[in-house]
């Protein structure tokens, strides 16, 4: 494995400073929780080794949200990102091929390129309004092609999948006998997804799934990691055995106990995060500048920047004059004229100044 340090890293608000960002759009999540919040009583809780597979009650509720599925189906990890960590290095070795769709979250193609595999993307058009061209992406897939590396709801565009087009990727692992890793951190953030986990179309799917964008629980580290093979799961057992052993119980707790009741949670969530969407269409309508498609699920936007600019200029006048964040287009291996901005995380006020903020930087930086 050769590591590297990824942009969307260095550049984090976490790394540099959210005392330094007065209105941080860059967030791809909803605003954290307080414990406090949570309304827990964690003071019985005992600080033991837990289940190596995760707490099988969580692990339950995981399973009804698919069809067919099981608590043995799912194996709870160390985020998401352990969860794709995982995936990767268990299925691939140096030389392998993969296909990834890009724009991605940069963990997706990091780890496959530490790894030392072939890798071919598929790019993803703002033009064809994000749409997969499915035509374009079997021509990207051979016979030594092993995983189809996919993110829905789609990190940064928002973009969903539909019951056809589910279909079509079900026919394309069939066809290549590949497996296919969907992302589905963004699963019931701001919209909820009208179809079960994908995990559970076909035995080749797995899923991942997260507590912390739409949940605002990034501080726990809980991830799901659901595939039906059975090999396979025991595979990724081990991996995470190797790794961390078991999540921390406390972590756990708190993830069963907002399961528990997750759909009155998210109600309350994602019906601040609509109002803040409004906000930010209203924005759009105005701001000629500007312009984006709409994301059908997720609380981020991959908008484009049609005027020409000095953007690395931009973004750094962003952040040192107006102190807002926004996530440059390089985070994604994209150009910097599309930024993407997150309107789940900010308070409402915060996003309108914001947004009006990111027009006086663009009329300074014309």
């Amino acid at each position: 494995m050769q590591y590297f340090r990824m942009p969307i890293e260095i550049e984090s608000p976490e790394e540099l400073g959210y005392q330094n960002i007065r209105y941080n759009l860059a967030e791809s999540s909803v605003a954290e929780k307080n414990l406090g919040e949570l309304g827990l009583d964690l003071s019985q809780l005992k600080l033991e080794y837990t289940s190596h597979r995760g707490h099988q009650g969580l692990r339950e509720l995981i399973a009804r949200e698919g069809l067919g599925l099981t608590e043995a189906d799912v194996l709870l990890t160390g985020g998401a990102a352990m969860a794709l960590y995982i995936i990767h290095t268990s299925l691939l070795i140096a030389g392998d091929h993969m296909v990834v769709l890009k724009p991605n979250y940069s963990s997706n193609i990091a780890v496959p390129t530490a790894i030392g595999c072939s890798i071919s993307p598929y790019i993803l058009e703002f033009e064809n309004c994000w749409d997969l061209d499915f035509i374009a992406l079997e021509k990207l897939i051979g016979p030594q092609t092993k995983l189809l590396s996919l993110t829905y709801p789609h990190n940064p565009t928002g973009k969903i999948l539909t019951e056809e087009m589910i279909g079509q990727l079900m026919h394309l692992a069939d066809r290549y006998n590949l497996y296919l890793l969907i992302d589905e951190t963004y699963r019931d953030a701001c919209y909820p997804t009208v179809y079960r986990l994908l995990a559970s179309y076909h035995p080749r799917f797995i899923s991942v799934l997260s507590f912390s964008k739409g949940y605002g629980l990034p501080g726990i580290r809980i991830g799901a990691l659901i595939t039906k093979d059975k090999k396979l799961q025991e595979i990724f057992l081990a991996a995470k055995e190797m790794i961390q052993i078991c999540n921390p119980p406390l972590e756990e707790a708190i993830a069963y106990a907002i399961y528990l009741k997750k759909a009155s949670y998210l109600e309350n969530i994602n019906q601040s995060v609509a109002v803040n969407l409004e906000i930010f269409k209203q924005w759009l309508n105005k701001e000629s500048r500007v312009e984006a498609v709409m994301p059908e699920g997720g609380v981020v936007c991959f908008a484009r920047i049609k005027v020409n600019l000095n953007f690395t200029f931009f973004h750094q006048t962003l952040f040192a004059k107006f102190s807002i964040l926004l996530g440059p287009g390089h985070w994604f291996d994209m150009p910097d004229e599309y930024i993407r901005i997150g309107f789940g995380y900010p308070s409402s006020q915060d996003l309108k100044q914001g947004l009006i903020q990111i027009s006086a930087c663009l009329d300074k930086c014309s």
